[in-house]
């Protein structure tokens, strides 16, 4: 990052640093786009296991790299500042936390797995494919969460090109893997739907081993020589990575996991139904990737002005990434209009499941709106390291509002599976409110701030 004068150049830092961004989102999304999409092909009960072993894994992923999440407005911040020497004892233990993370699920996840799908009134079939989908994707967690620590480095120094050529060099590994091992071809064992979680763990070290290499051999991240020193474990660091990261993976969390929480609800309905509810997530998902790189953009751009006390700038960056996205949401709403024959198509070969795809898609795209404004939001907050605010917001929209409203309609009215759909449009719009006035809130209390000379 840099500092910037006028507005032109703002939007272009904003605009070259987020482009990156999004195509690393939009390839990490792709590995669970292309898990979903290539074992639709392999069959209906492939589909179902995968979509909702995903939908199982992806509250976990996204939350618990929330709490990593915190490493960027924390070396944003220190940059700003003029810290650099904090730099690299701040990575090193978020790599410790990531590791002490990655067991904790993978001890946690092997005694909870078979529970919660045992809650899951689901065909054996679809049981046993999403247990060894999520088994499989457990051998991947731990380069998972420690590349993610790596990425918020690489992308806080503003060299987020970097986590995309990354990203782009493993996607091709994943589609590659996808194909032998769900369809078995070139002598590789044909096995369906599992053979995505594989893929995905294959893909995950591969990341991983890259991150490692380019970050202790390439300009400008072998300067801070991670790798070089050893740094024991610091629980005041600890400490203060976890008070930032806790209320930002939780947020995350409860806006992921309310999706998992309605696939188990509809688990009800028959194969179908919840086989198109979780084709039509993945896509509506797909598409999320734009709001949530924005505000990965925002979180640096902000971090790094409010670190160098330019508050003033930091508001000229929230207005603009704000914008920006809500145009771009609106675009998402109509490419799901326009093509969702097309994409249902993509999941399936089914005339049942494509119909319920295309029906679930046309609520989707209130989300993309929903998400066009809360989204940035949260990562402005976030370079203002202000996130227990909005982490409470999260949990009462979701799950006081949003999943209760879903339940009662869903059960007691003739929207069905529907009702559930309404029900996570109501909490993000509600979400989506409260996060705008959050923002004013901390806005005027930086206004205030700085007139009273602080």
């Amino acid at each position: 990052m840099r500092e910037t004068k006028t507005i032109r150049e703002k939007v272009q830092l904003l605009l070259v640093v987020m482009l990156p961004i999004l195509i690393t989102q939009l390839g990490l999304y792709a590995m669970n786009f292309f898990d979903t999409t290539m074992s639709g092909q392999a069959g209906a009960y492939d589909l179902a296991g995968v979509a909702i072993g995903s939908s199982l894994w992806l509250p976990v992923f996204t939350g618990l790299s929330g709490v990593l999440l915190a490493i960027t407005p924390m070396i944003s911040q220190s940059i700003g500042a003029g810290n650099r020497e904090e730099v690299p004892f701040t990575v090193v233990q978020g790599l410790y936390v990531a590791l002490v993370l990655s067991i904790v699920i993978i001890i946690f996840g092997g005694l909870a797995l078979e529970p919660v799908l045992g809650l899951m009134s689901l065909e054996p079939e679809v049981h046993r494919i999403a247990y060894q989908y999520l088994i499989a994707l457990g051998f991947g967690i731990i380069p998972l969460f420690m590349h993610t620590v790596l990425r918020c480095f690489i992308d806080s120094l503003g060299q987020t090109r970097v986590t995309m050529f990354i990203t782009l060099l493993a996607l091709p590994i994943n589609i590659f893997f996808n194909y032998v091992l769900i369809f078995g071809k070139w002598g590789f064992p044909e096995l369906g739907g599992v053979g995505a979680g594989i893929a995905s763990t294959i893909t995950y070290w591969c990341i991983f081993g890259v991150t490692v290499y380019f970050v202790s051999r390439v300009e400008p991240f072998s300067i801070y020589r991670i790798f070089k020193t050893f740094y024991g474990v610091s629980f005041a660091k600890w400490k203060e990575l976890l008070i930032l990261g806790l209320p930002i993976g939780f947020t995350i969390f409860f806006e992921t996991s309310i999706f998992a929480a309605v696939t188990l609800l509809m688990s009800e309905f028959d194969t179908a139904t919840i086989a198109a509810h979780q084709a039509a997530i993945n896509f509506a998902s797909f598409l999320y990737m734009i709001p949530l790189s924005i505000a990965f953009t925002l979180t640096i751009a902000v971090g790094y002005e409010v670190g160098a006390k330019r508050f003033y700038d930091a508001k000229q960056y929230s207005k603009m990434g704000i914008w920006i996205a809500v145009g771009m949401g609106v675009v998402a709403g109509l490419i799901i209009f326009v093509l969702r024959e097309p994409v249902s198509g993509l999941y399936t070969n089914d005339p049942t499941v494509a119909r319920l795809i295309q029906a679930f898609l046309i609520y989707s795209i209130f989300f993309q709106l929903s998400d066009a404004i809360a989204t940035p939001i949260q990562g402005v907050l976030r370079g203002h390291k202000d996130v227990n605010i909005p982490f409470v917001m999260a949990l009462v929209s979701f799950w006081l509002i949003g999943l209760p409203t879903g339940y009662a309609l869903a059960n007691y009215t003739a929207f069905g599976p529907f009702g559930y759909w309404i029900g996570l449009i109501t909490g993000l719009a509600v979400c989506a409110a409260a996060l705008l006035w959050r923002l004013r809130v901390v806005e005027e209390r930086v206004k205030v701030e700085l007139t009273q000379g602080k």
